[in-house]
């Protein structure tokens, strides 16, 4: 239900203003959304793939994942990243998470007591780690982008179907009013005219 509105000039032209910076606006936020869906879809493709990849060399590690059993092998404080690197990249005016790698201490271990094959499951387990690491910030990424897109198609929504159709609706009413206004008074002077004459008529007769 459109808002009660003044039937004036005034009114007429705030309203044809703000129709055109709804117009001007639209296009921008049409633009913007498209964006988000694009990069929303490039960027589950790649999570997909990091997922696949990561589940791959997780099972792969499995099968000699009974070793880590073994006494004297405690590998647990050379798993934990000391640092997870991360930079920003802007889509559509957002700011979303970029991984850009893990950062583990250096592997200090007696290399007389461990077996040789400690040194690659280790580097094997912090590429399992990473791929981990990295799929959770892509997540977070989405998400950002989610629900950014989420409030850019509520503000589309909010353009298309209610402050264009508003606007356009206030003008035409407001243009009918004072169409209508200006008939009459026409019509009126019109009225007036005649019966002036017509006392000037019956005066001088």
């Amino acid at each position: 239900m459109m808002a009660r509105i003044k039937l004036t000039k005034g009114e007429l032209k705030r309203q044809r203003d703000s129709l055109v910076q709804y117009m001007r606006y639209l296009p921008t936020l049409q633009l913007k959304k498209q964006q988000l869906q694009m990069e929303i879809l490039r960027q589950q493709a790649i999570l997909d793939e990091k997922r696949n990849l990561y589940a791959k060399r997780l099972n792969a590690a499995y099968s000699w994942a009974g070793l880590l059993a073994r006494p004297g092998v405690e590998l647990s404080g050379l798993l934990k990243p000391k640092d997870v690197e991360r930079s920003t990249r802007n889509i559509a005016g957002i700011e979303i998470p970029v991984f850009e790698k893990a950062e583990f201490g250096s592997a200090d271990y007696d290399l007389f007591t461990v077996p040789l094959w400690v040194d690659a499951a280790v580097e094997e387990l912090r590429q399992i780690i990473s791929l981990g690491t990295e799929t959770g910030v892509l997540e977070e990424g989405i998400n950002i982008l989610r629900r950014a897109l989420r409030v850019t198609a509520q503000r589309v929504n909010l353009f298309e179907k209610v402050k264009i159709p508003l606007a356009e609706d206030a003008i035409r009413s407001i243009k009918i009013y004072i169409g209508d206004q200006m008939t009459n008074a026409v019509g009126r002077s019109k009225i007036a005219k005649r019966k002036i004459e017509a006392l000037e008529t019956a005066g001088v007769a």
